[in-house]
């Protein structure tokens, strides 16, 4: 056995002894540039929340649902513009502010297609401690995630409103009151896009499954407006209509209008009474920012493992 060191053997002098852990490397391409930080970490997840929406960057099959609902959303102002051409009519069928309640179901379908993507896909593949171990807070994280969703949303509702803006200025509408009206649906889409945003994504985070966090958020929106109407109803005919006021800000698109009816002056979406005077505009935003800082709340505890469900 010579050549055999046995176990435990003294080391000779100068000898460095056996090596310990050694990087090795493999060629890849060092980075030398400057670290840019943690505001850029939350503006890329931004971006890429925002393009990941619409199907930039994903493949071909990500891209169908968004664009047809898109299409869905931009064609009724073509065909509202039209209506007022022909028939010379000195308003708008429909308002700027009513435009997103009126079209609520396909603006559901949108939120519902977007949000479990946004979420879902990070935690099925477990890689938010990837996300955390850079100079990225969780509180970080959920607020890109919920603007991105955001921004995508209102660009959508956006487009929409301004669709609806150019028809009323060809059809030679008074220039002034379109110009107000469409300013209040962009106040009134931003407003949405937040709130159900942060809907959305409170739902899709409960689940890594993205087919469940779609199915969920469908039939809570969708359940959430039947509800809120028929205790509407059931309160009007026994004649509590200080309650029956209350109700329909049940439903988020209904608080939205709500909102925009008391503080824009502009005339409910669907002909709804909702609380009066400074007081019940003060009860509404209180309520408005109360699910979205609950919501936020949420989703900031659903991270605090930093991954795992």
């Amino acid at each position: 056995m010579s050549g055999v060191e046995p176990i435990g053997a003294p080391v000779p002098p100068g000898d460095p002894g056996p090596a310990g852990d050694v990087i090795h490397d493999l060629g890849f391409r060092h980075y030398d540039g400057p670290r840019l930080g943690r505001g850029w970490v939350v503006r890329s997840l931004l971006v890429e929340t925002v393009r990941g929406v619409f199907g930039l960057g994903r493949p071909a099959r990500s891209k169908i649902m968004p664009w047809v609902l898109i299409g869905i959303l931009l064609a009724p102002p073509l065909v509202l513009a039209l209506s007022v051409l022909l028939t010379r009519s000195r308003e708008l069928p429909l308002s700027y502010t009513a435009y997103p309640v009126a079209m609520q179901l396909v603006v559901t379908l949108f939120v519902a297609g977007a949000a479990p993507y946004c979420v879902s896909r990070d935690l099925r593949h477990g890689v938010m401690p990837l996300y955390l171990s850079r100079p990225m807070t969780r509180a970080d994280y959920v607020l890109a995630k919920v603007a991105g969703l955001s921004l995508a949303l209102f660009a959508v509702l956006a487009s929409a409103e301004t669709l609806l803006l150019v028809g009323a200025l060809l059809a030679k509408l008074p220039v002034g009151d379109q110009l107000g009206g469409w300013a209040g649906g962009l106040v009134t889409a931003a407003v949405l896009s937040v709130l159900l945003a942060v809907i959305g994504l409170v739902v899709a985070a409960v689940t890594p499954r993205r087919g469940l966090g779609v199915a969920a958020i469908i039939t809570g929106l969708v359940v959430i407006t039947g509800v809120a109407q028929l205790l509407t109803a059931i309160a009007s005919e026994r004649g509590y209509d200080a309650l029956a006021s209350y109700l329909p800000v049940l439903d988020p698109y209904r608080l939205v209008d709500a909102l925009a009816v008391r503080v824009l002056g502009v005339g409910a979406a669907d002909g709804m009474t909702y609380p009066a005077g400074v007081g019940g505009a003060l009860v509404l935003a209180a309520i408005l920012a109360a699910v979205v800082a609950g919501g936020l709340a949420l989703l900031v505890r659903r991270y605090r493992k930093g991954g795992g469900l």
